[in-house]
């Protein structure tokens, strides 16, 4: 099961980090590199889901330009939010 999450893991990774362009390669992908370590089949559910979007519906989500659909929102969303932030400020 670890195998398979850890497997996941790098194959969502790869995914975050080449989205086509370079904000979302740098926000997105430096998100999934902080933090899919620590998440769970769960997170990694909504992450996965998260990303399955376009590119622009996900920057707007988490530049606060556009509020998420409620299937969309949660947990992993508020990381991702609060992430962004966190690049802004440092």
């Amino acid at each position: 099961m670890a195998d398979n999450l850890d497997t996941r893991r790098k194959r969502l990774l790869y995914q975050a980090s080449h989205r086509g362009t370079q904000e979302s390669d740098l926000v997105i992908g430096g998100f999934a590199r902080a933090h899919l370590a620590a998440f769970g089949a769960g997170d990694l559910d909504r992450f996965e889901a998260l990303i399955s979007v376009t590119d622009a519906d996900l920057m707007d989500w988490i530049s606060g330009r556009a509020a998420p659909p409620p299937e969309y929102r949660g947990p992993v969303i508020t990381l991702m939010i609060d992430f962004k932030n966190k690049l802004l400020i440092d």
